[in-house]
């Protein structure tokens, strides 16, 4: 009787252990690159930006961790979505109303590409297929003013779209269409 108990007792804390890794690998806050968004109400047009957001840690991130001139998923973990309630102009190209994976190419010198893809429930770049591209916009790009430790993306109240990492930052416009 008293092996069985303790057998019970083994089973049971093995379950407990495998619930509680579970739960861990569930909870996306604790990854370390955690879940972010970025939103903001323009009239009733609705911008919303799902993102996770990856820290520098000492890294060289462009032309190091992230290779110029390749589609990159412009965050870490899932492909960062992009969403908008009605149809816009993005840089004065249309965009109709939905979800897309928000992708970039960045640039060394000069203004990066953003690619809005219909695939918009993607791991990373991996599955990334140009044949399902909606719209390429350029971005005009700057120098941030200080080091920006985390990913970061902003959405003011004019519809502007701002990204910042390291030492890279770009903007575009949205608008209603």
């Amino acid at each position: 009787m008293q092996r069985r108990n303790r057998f019970l007792l083994l089973v049971a804390i093995m379950m407990v252990g495998i619930a509680t890794t579970t739960y861990a690998q569930q909870d996306k806050s604790k990854r370390p690159s955690p879940p972010a968004e970025a939103k903001a109400s323009v009239g009733d047009l609705t911008i919303a930006i799902n993102y996770s957001s990856p820290a520098v840690k000492g890294r060289k991130v462009f032309g190091g961790l992230e290779s110029y001139d390749k589609v990159w998923r412009t965050g870490a973990n899932e492909a960062t979505t992009f969403e908008v309630n009605q149809d816009v102009m993005i840089n004065g190209e249309k965009l109709a109303a939905g979800k897309y994976a928000l992708f970039s190419i960045p640039k060394e010198n000069g203004d990066w590409v953003i690619i809005f893809n219909k695939e918009a429930s993607q791991w990373g770049a991996y599955n990334y297929k140009e044949s399902a591209d909606v719209l390429r916009v350029n971005a005009k790009t700057g120098k941030t003013a200080s080091l920006q430790e985390r990913l970061q993306f902003e959405v003011n109240n004019g519809g502007t779209v701002t990204f910042s990492w390291e030492n890279v930052t770009w903007s575009f416009d949205v608008k209603k269409a």
